[in-house]
């Protein structure tokens, strides 16, 4: 795979783009997998591995491994005792051998420096695997690697370690990592430099219209809450809870009218006529009464209302008859009630 650079956030953020087939054959691109994921992912896979713990039983594994070493290079140098036994042998043969049988002695000189060449490769192999197996880790060393493990997370997450640093130290412990692309996850297998591998699944990062999108629960809670209040109500409410918007922002009465829309919720007004209140003009018409004095008779405790905004305005509950008697007569009172002003 190889990898591209984009701009995010500010930020250089590496795309893994499967695309050999795409670039020499004119196929599809095998699969394009965002690597800021990946990267953090692997970065925190590699501080997990890195600790005093993990480096302490890899210590004790090099050790048992030194222990062995002593074992391996016992049998090395018998064979190099038995490869200069045999040229021993091969040399004692030929020297006596008749002179004056030419084709024997030709025969034996050729089977002694044959085994002189077998003597030599054996000693050259028996000092190359004792040089290596001799890199034992010194108690300085140990101590060292171990103080590693502490100062590591620091290095890695620094600021100012750059990114060429970091795969610098990725690529002396990781061996290499294999990405596969399913539908909305991404499976990666880190293999390390030891041989131990890791499999996780990452789920697929959300592209910059589902980042805009409003969250499901503030949604719901949108929809809770304007059974009871209205579109700025709604937006103090959810300032109080703390939600923010997807860009970031408080709530106002305007991003809530939006919201509602965009998602098709009920207003206020519609779910308080499904529930059968009534607007003023209908419970005036329904009271013998004029619309400016609905709001009077509520306030005298004749009619029950619902506020439905803050600019005072109400929906009523369908009244009983006897409040209905109550406005009417109460209404023809004051209509033969004379005016205090007028001559008599």
């Amino acid at each position: 795979m190889t990898v591209c650079y984009h701009q995010r956030k500010g930020q250089l953020s590496p795309n893994y783009i499967c695309q050999k087939a795409s670039v020499e054959d004119t196929h599809p691109v095998c699969q394009n997998v965002p690597g800021g994921i990946i990267d953090e992912a692997i970065g925190k896979l590699i501080i997990e591995s890195v600790t005093p713990l993990s480096l302490e039983v890899s210590l004790q594994v090099q050790q048992e491994l030194q222990s062995r070493l002593a074992e391996a290079d016992r049998l090395r140098r018998q064979r190099v005792e038995r490869a200069q036994y045999e040229a021993d042998q091969a040399r004692i043969r030929y020297m006596r051998v008749d002179p004056n049988n030419r084709l024997v002695a030709d025969t034996l000189e050729a089977l002694w420096n044959e085994k002189l060449r077998h003597l030599a490769e054996a000693k050259d192999e028996y000092e190359k695997q004792r040089q290596s197996d001799q890199r034992a880790i010194s108690a300085e060393q140990r101590q060292q690697i171990l103080a590693l493990a502490r100062d590591f997370p620091q290095l890695w997450n620094d600021p100012k370690t750059s990114d060429r640093d970091r795969k610098r130290m990725a690529r002396l412990l990781i061996e290499d990592v294999s990405l596969k692309r399913e539908q909305s996850m991404i499976t990666v297998a880190a293999r390390f430099r030891g041989g131990a591998a890791k499999v996780f699944s990452l789920p697929m990062p959300l592209s910059a219209p589902e980042l805009r999108r409003t969250k499901s629960e503030i949604v719901a809670e949108i929809d809770r809450l304007l059974n009871d209040m209205s579109d700025p109500q709604i937006a103090v409410e959810l300032n109080r809870q703390g939600w923010k918007s997807s860009m970031d922002n408080p709530f106002t009465a305007w991003m809530v009218y939006c919201l509602r829309r965009s998602h098709g919720l009920k207003s206020r007004r519609e779910r308080l006529r499904e529930l059968g209140l009534l607007t003023i003009q209908e419970v005036a018409e329904l009271v013998d009464t004029k619309p400016l004095l609905v709001d009077y008779w509520r306030e005298q405790g004749l009619l029950k209302g619902t506020r439905l905004n803050e600019k005072n305005e109400y929906f009523y509950e369908r009244p009983e008859a006897a409040a209905v008697q109550a406005i009417r007569r109460r209404t023809r009172v004051n209509k033969r009630r004379p005016n205090p002003g007028s001559n008599l």
